[in-house]
């Protein structure tokens, strides 16, 4: 499972951060938006699992390629194959499941931007890392393991080129790429021999319930928006409603929408997760101001018994 509930509220946030129609407005456009890039999110992880495929596939070119020199040297007849036969790289590559889905998401990107599978195997072969790791001409699984779990931490994570690239091809891609990335590594780490053909082809919700979470939180914050800015507005007189950054504002109006309207989370969740997204999203006072607000509200409305949690510790 890739997706946490987090992720999926910053989605949410994102998506209602762009909208600019009205409550009355037909929001299936918008939630076809919402779902589809949480959806993108798989692709991102078949490009760069694809990726991986590519580099094994360019070094064993490249060594086909100095064993049909002119001038061939003792190691280009040779080579130490070590890296080409890694056995991670072989159980990915002959997965016939995530070949499948590279097919039905059409993931072919490699083909085309070939230049970028050079950059990223370019800094693999001249890297320690890699020097290390051919020092020696036979390894066992874990060698070959944590070698590959090694440069996508170091090398292929964090390269500004394939950053670059991504944000290119997909903007929404580089809130998903933390994620995406720490999914990747959780699998590389935690592989076996043994492991079944389906490991490396995760599902993306959780479950049903988590799909749903994500549609009702987007459809209930905008069909209650006038409402609940109502609520947010008496709260902020103090405050020059110019000066709330919007992003603050969305938030606001997620966690009052599911404080009210989601009887099964409890209240301190919900304002630990908005907290945390304003953190990473909005300006450094943002979690002060958002929490100084929602604790307010939460007291009126228990107050006021608006509060309809069901179940034990759930304030």
């Amino acid at each position: 499972m890739m997706l946490s509930r987090r992720h999926i509220r910053v989605k949410v946030m994102q998506t209602l951060y762009a909208f600019k129609g009205s409550e009355s407005d037909d929001l299936g456009k918008d939630q076809k938006f919402l779902l589809f890039s949480i959806d993108n999110m798989y692709n991102l992880y078949l490009l760069l699992i694809s990726l991986l495929i590519e580099v094994q596939k360019r070094a064993e070119n490249d060594l086909q390629k100095k064993q049909k020199k002119h001038l061939a040297t003792k190691e280009d007849k040779d080579p130490n194959r070590k890296f080409v036969s890694n056995q991670l790289l072989k159980l990915l590559k002959e997965n016939i499941q995530l070949q499948d889905q590279f097919k039905s998401h059409n993931i072919a990107n490699w083909e085309l931007d070939s230049e970028y599978v050079d950059v990223i195997f370019k800094a693999i072969i001249s890297s320690d890392l890699y020097k290390d790791y051919m020092n020696t001409r036979v390894s066992d699984f874990k060698e070959d393991k944590d070698f590959i779990v090694d440069i996508f931490k170091e090398i292929i994570a964090p390269n500004d080129k394939l950053y670059d690239y991504l944000e290119d091809k997909n903007l929404t891609w580089l809130d998903d790429l933390p994620t995406v990335n720490t999914t990747i590594l959780k699998l590389l780490r935690k592989v076996k021999t043994t492991s079944p053909e389906n490991y490396f082809t995760p599902k993306l919700y959780k479950d049903s319930e988590d799909k749903q979470f994500a549609i009702d939180l987007f459809r209930k914050t905008l069909l209650n928006r006038t409402a609940i800015n109502r609520e947010i507005e008496e709260k902020t007189k103090n405050w020059d409603a110019d000066r709330i950054a919007n992003v603050d504002y969305v938030l606001l109006q997620m966690a009052i929408c599911e404080v009210k309207n989601f009887s099964s989370i409890p209240v301190k969740v919900t304002i630990n997760e908005y907290l945390e997204i304003s953190k990473e999203y909005s300006t450094p006072k943002s979690s002060i101001f958002i929490n100084g607000i929602l604790d307010k509200l939460v007291k009126e409305y228990e107050a006021s018994g608006e509060l309809n949690k069901i179940g034990r510790g759930l304030m």
